[in-house]
């Protein structure tokens, strides 16, 4: 048996997964996860802001004890679409190695893509024909689709906390903003659909944070309940009814929502967007919910 520390740092979240791995598969020894948002301002700089690396470096030195504690083996950290955009990612690069001791690995769309698909396929059954899973982040999108040959990738640079700072500028937010939302989604998705079959053919799994959340909501649950979520088939109308309520509420009532987290109550409307429009243009009727995602992927690949 051999103990892993795998950190996922995307735009929006930097999580923490130390596992054991028992005949191929994860055993969670502590799974944590802080809302730093490292993208905060990305999108229109393209660069890291002061605050949002001393919110990530307070995280990572918690981490990193947590780590030691826990007699971590090995350590993969991998870095997504925000640090991938910044012109200032060597500042981040020298941080994490101050706080953690290993240089984060800041990977491209495509491999984000192939880790949440790993991560998804570890606790799922993909063997029944075609998957597509979508991985919704802060700053991209990632989709991935196996099953039915060699897996094909794309890397959407869309995501809540883009889609929100680029567009969705009142709360709550106007038609207009809506509309120009789904605009830029359906383009986006419009070039991945070059890339990667978008067909209602595939199983449609959808893993992080926002999907999980969405779920949550449309199975009515009073508290975040990962057992529940995990699994789960959230239906194209539950999906669209769920998005319809979140951007009629206020920034108060998204954060009275039980099972909301404060780091996504200001964007998950556009998370919302992104994993309705995909549902939308791909035909899909249903998305199951799952609760491993990149994270496991990363902490497996270390196994």
């Amino acid at each position: 048996m051999s103990r892993t520390a795998g950190i996922d740092c995307g735009t929006n979240s930097i999580r923490l997964l130390v596992a054991d791995i028992e005949a191929g598969r994860l055993v969670d020894v502590v799974r944590e996860m802080r809302v730093v948002r490292l993208g905060q301002g990305v999108d229109r700089t393209g660069r890291l802001a002061p605050e949002a690396l001393e919110r990530t470096r307070a995280a990572l030195a918690d981490y990193a004890a947590t780590i030691r504690d826990t007699g971590a083996e090995r350590v993969r950290m991998v870095a997504t679409s925000a640090t991938r955009d910044a012109q200032n990612r060597d500042e981040f690069v020298a941080m994490v190695q101050r706080e953690l001791g290993v240089a984060p690995e800041v990977i491209s769309g495509a491999e984000e893509a192939e880790l949440s698909y790993t991560g998804a396929a570890s606790v799922l059954d993909l063997t029944s024909g075609p998957v597509l899973v979508a991985d919704i982040g802060g700053g991209s999108t990632e989709l991935v689709r196996g099953g039915d040959g060699p897996l094909r990738s794309f890397s959407m640079d869309v995501g809540c906390v883009r889609m929100t700072e680029r567009h969705l500028h009142d709360d709550p937010p106007t038609p207009a903003q809506i509309e120009a939302t789904v605009a830029d989604l359906r383009a986006a998705i419009a070039v991945a659909r070059e890339h990667v079959p978008l067909d209602a053919d595939a199983t449609f799994i959808g893993v992080a944070g926002t999907v999980t959340t969405i779920a949550a909501l449309a199975l009515g649950l009073e508290r975040y309940d990962p057992d529940a979520i995990h699994g789960s088939t959230i239906s194209a109308e539950q999906v669209a009814d769920v998005t319809a309520r979140l951007l009629a509420m206020t920034h108060d009532q998204r954060a009275a929502l039980p099972v909301m987290h404060p780091g996504r109550v200001d964007v998950i409307g556009g998370g919302a967007l992104v994993l309705r429009t995909l549902l939308e243009q791909i035909g899909a009727g249903a998305v199951i919910a799952s609760e491993h995602d990149i994270l496991d992927g990363i902490a497996l690949s270390i196994a």
